[in-house]
């Protein structure tokens, strides 16, 4: 989708993490960040500083790369990116003994949670747009197992803030933030608030969409936040 619009100006790499697109990963439920380190300093040429693009998790990703080697980073856009709240049921469910046997349990056997949802929905204590996008991904049981996956292999990369406002104030490095204003699961809030807490280099944007960002027309947008 980016190719014919970044050719010109970047070699462009796109990974794909453990349990997502043609990753055949043998090596356990965790993926150290240092790991990715050592991937990315392996392709790259060394010495050069490169520009960073995520989206969803994979903003998440790129956030936790921007706090641990800010100074490898040139510019990065981040484009619905997890990881700027903390989460307190992801942080249970993917750090905790306890929290990830339950995480595994229901993966299996969701009908607890569905009918959670069900009942919080109907109090109107669940967002209705976070009740579709639930069932969107967890009614089928391959689905589950992906998640579950993962969201344990991917659990090192959740930044601590306080570093990452320090990693981006002391290095200077130019943060481009897309949310969309419709948004129920990445809310654009989020963003706003550590835009203001991390200084000029972070902007926010917020366009007429929701969280599927990555589609063909929002491409040029996202292309000139890379090249701006």
């Amino acid at each position: 989708m980016m190719e014919k619009l970044l050719e010109d100006r970047f070699s462009i790499i796109a990974m794909d993490m453990p349990f997502h697109g043609q990753t055949n990963w043998q090596e356990g439920l965790l993926f150290p960040a240092a790991d990715l380190v050592e991937i990315i300093n392996r392709i790259k040429p060394a010495g050069k500083p490169f520009h960073l693009l995520g989206y969803s998790m994979g903003g998440r990703v790129a956030l936790r790369l921007l706090q641990i080697i800010p100074e490898q980073i040139k510019k990065a856009v981040v484009v619905a990116p997890d990881g700027l709240h903390k989460n307190k049921w992801q942080w249970l469910s993917t750090r905790t003994k306890l929290g990830n046997r339950l995480f595994a349990y229901t993966m299996r056997k969701p009908f607890w949670m569905f009918r959670f949802m069900d009942i919080s929905t109907w109090l109107g204590l669940f967002n209705k747009s976070i009740f579709k996008f639930a069932h969107y991904y967890l009614d089928d049981a391959a689905q589950r197992l992906s998640l579950y996956q993962r969201w344990t292999t991917m659990r090192e990369f959740r930044p601590d803030l306080n570093l990452l406002r320090k990693s981006i104030r002391t290095n200077k490095i130019p943060v481009r933030m897309l949310f969309g204003k419709h948004d129920r699961v990445i809310l654009a809030k989020h963003g706003i608030r550590f835009s203001r807490q991390a200084g000029n280099s972070v902007e926010v944007k917020e366009i007429e969409a929701g969280h599927i960002l990555l589609k063909e027309k929002y491409a040029p947008l996202i292309a000139q936040l890379l090249v701006e």
